[in-house]
């Protein structure tokens, strides 16, 4: 039988462990999508607990943490990192046959080194305590875990008019083993606020002056460190000219109870005749 979570987990055949020994294991990753703090990169970030780490920023574990009842204090609110990290613990053992089951216990693994048990209520303090005392150590910082996994580069996810300031000091690192380079999403691009006004010294803006400023400043910022790429969008709500085709009734995406702010989304299905103008 097959150990849990093995060297060869997903791995079916013999010819798919060749491939992945031979040849997979020691590629680097080349990360173009994340949601990384380039700050906590460039800073070399150290996290107090596995708590802050892993829990305090992952929507995924949140949403399966109150599906199975856990009071929002202790997912969002102001509960203890103890008593937040309790509460995904109770949780694990839910996700049974969801990624979220596997995630957990392949990075309990690597880099922390915890393996034979899993985590539950049962072992939540020892696991806590261990990774904990595993975060005090150099090879835990935010760059000491991207060498750990072999990350060449890693590109974060802006906002088109960012200033991109942790990745200019990110690139005068000269220790740094992995490049931080800046992609572009445009999901606030589509509601301009006054923000990109006082970034180019304007009062009002234009369509036309909207579009020439960001493209300015992208390619300025993205000079100086490294060539910002697009990034997919997520849109809070779309809008098109009206077709006299039939069309669905647009449906909105399951919204995460208290979650309100720009990362929320609404998919629309639509159909126009012919494409907006610029």
């Amino acid at each position: 039988m097959k150990r849990f979570l093995g060297d060869d987990f997903l791995l079916d055949s013999k010819t798919a462990i060749d491939l992945y020994e031979t040849f997979a294991r020691r590629q680097p990753i080349i990360d173009y999508h994340c949601h990384l703090s380039p700050h906590q990169v460039a800073d070399d970030y150290k996290w107090r607990s596995i708590t802050e780490i892993w829990l305090q920023g992952d929507h995924y574990k949140w949403r399966a943490m109150r599906t199975a009842g856990v009071p929002e204090r202790s997912i969002t609110g102001d509960a203890s990192d103890w008593d937040k990290f309790a509460a995904w613990a109770a949780t694990v053992p839910q996700t049974l046959r969801n990624p979220l089951y596997h995630w957990t216990h392949l990075e309990l693994a690597f880099p922390f080194g915890v393996t034979g048990k899993l985590l539950g209520p049962d072992t939540a303090k020892e696991i806590y305590e261990h990774c904990n005392r595993k975060l005090a150590e150099p090879a835990f910082t935010a760059q000491g875990l991207l060498a750990q996994y072999n990350v060449k580069v890693v590109c974060s996810t802006d906002d088109p008019i960012d200033d991109l300031e942790p990745h200019r000091r990110h690139a005068k690192n000269t220790k740094a083993r992995t490049k931080l380079c800046p992609t572009w999403r445009p999901d606030k691009a589509l509601a301009i606020s006054i923000r990109l006004s006082r970034r180019i010294g304007k009062a009002a803006l234009s369509k036309a002056t909207a579009k020439a400023a960001m493209t300015a400043h992208r390619i300025t910022t993205g000079d100086m460190v490294g060539s910002g790429t697009p990034k997919p969008a997520g849109i809070s709500l779309g809008i098109c000219r009206a077709s006299t085709a039939a069309m669905p009734t647009p449906r909105p995406a399951p919204m995460m109870q208290g979650r309100a702010d720009s990362s929320t989304t609404m998919m629309v299905t639509a159909r126009s005749e012919k494409p907006m103008e610029d």
